[in-house]
């Protein structure tokens, strides 16, 4: 399974707002940061996208949009493919993880997470 970690700070965030966007809901179940969040929305309206358009449509530095496109690939939430350029060298495009699929992967993350916790609470009490 792919890097991931719910944030219980973010959870509690989550919980108090009445209808949370897919921004929000990523940022909690993968403990990311928001812009990481948009850069994955982004990623879905603009798949095939190198670094420099994405920075472009985000209006963010391109260092920055990398670091947010290696949390996401860490995360699974996206996948980078090497493009050859006819002139010579090669551009790296990005492409995100299908919403079906991201969902999948948001429904197994928190799964495990109540897994885990079921497993604490029943351990309270418990001495050895």
């Amino acid at each position: 399974m792919a890097d991931v970690d719910p944030s219980p700070a973010k959870f509690r965030e989550l919980m108090l707002d009445e209808e949370p966007e897919l921004r929000e809901v990523l940022a909690c179940v993968f403990n990311i940061q928001h812009h990481e969040a948009k850069t994955y929305e982004t990623l879905l309206s603009t798949p095939g996208s190198t670094v420099e358009e994405l920075a472009a449509e985000l209006d963010r530095d391109r260092s920055n949009v990398n670091r947010s496109l290696s949390t996401l690939r860490e995360k699974g939430l996206a996948t980078r493919e090497r493009r050859l350029l006819d002139g010579g060298g090669h551009v790296y495009q990005y492409a995100p993880t299908p919403l079906p699929e991201a969902r999948e992967l948001m429904h197994e993350t928190l799964d495990a997470w109540a897994e885990y916790v079921h497993s604490r609470i029943d351990e309270f009490g418990d001495t050895e």
